[in-house]
């Protein structure tokens, strides 16, 4: 019965997942925008540069704070994460399971 629970807990998992695998990409890239605004805001000297910079880094963030289902994907992936740890518990206890 915990297999059948676990099975039916990473399909619907795996749904989310795909569901918002868009959503996951655009995420993706606007914390690498972000990321990438960050490290050129550190590395420049000039006031007009780290203005600059800085709104880069605005964007990416307001596009990464505002992308709800990526987040709803993160938490599947999660979920599915810790799915595959139980199934692995289980299948190692079923190995060094010995009843007399």
């Amino acid at each position: 019965m915990k297999k059948v629970l676990l099975i039916i807990g990473a399909v619907i998992a795996v749904a989310v997942l795909l569901a918002n695998l868009g959503s996951l990409l655009v995420l993706a890239i606007s914390v690498a925008i972000g990321y990438y605004g960050l490290r050129r805001f550190i590395l420049t000297d000039s006031v007009g540069a780290k203005i600059g910079w800085g709104v880069v880094i605005g964007i990416g963030v307001c596009i990464s704070l505002s992308n709800l289902p990526a987040l709803i994907g993160l938490v599947a992936l999660a979920v599915l994460y810790y799915l595959y740890r139980a199934w692995k518990k289980d299948k190692e206890a079923e190995k060094f399971d010995y009843t007399l």
